[in-house]
């Protein structure tokens, strides 16, 4: 049964045709600088950022709320094609146990790029819920930063 549920594993996939060349959308992911001006959902804002990227580098972003509470995910590198796709591990300092996987895709389209996120293997439908409304206002926030 342990391995049905493995395959069952909730997901999803996000798709958003951004106005910029693939090279800066791929910068905006790696670069940390880049990454505290957009990462983050809604009110929610990055305070620090680092990013090994490299297969096998170490990514950690701490977010905080309006409220102050911190926010801190990181994880590691799994496979790296600069300007076109990055896969690294997904995991809250809160809940290390629950480590789920990011790919970005990156497409040119005409004068700007097609990114396609998914993100797997979440431990529940509930936090993939989370993560998709995450992700969509995060993704909302790149595509003003990348105008």
């Amino acid at each position: 049964m342990a391995t049905q549920s493995a395959v069952l594993q909730p997901s999803l996939t996000l798709k958003r045709r951004l106005k910029a060349p693939p090279a800066k959308v791929f910068a905006a992911w790696t670069d940390p600088e880049k990454m505290t001006r957009w990462m983050g959902p809604g009110e929610i804002k990055t305070m620090r950022a680092e990013s090994d990227t490299r297969v096998g580098g170490h990514y950690r972003i701490v977010m905080q709320a309006p409220n102050g509470e911190e926010y801190d995910v990181g994880g590691v590198y799994r496979e790296v094609v600069t300007n076109e796709k990055l896969v690294f591990t997904w995991a809250w300092k809160s809940t290390p146990e629950r480590e789920s996987l990011v790919t970005l895709l990156l497409k040119p389209d005409g004068d700007g790029t097609l990114l396609t996120l998914t993100h797997e293997k979440f431990a529940d439908e509930e936090s993939r819920d989370g993560h998709k409304q995450g992700w969509t206002s995060s993704l909302d926030k790149l595509e003003s930063f990348m105008a």
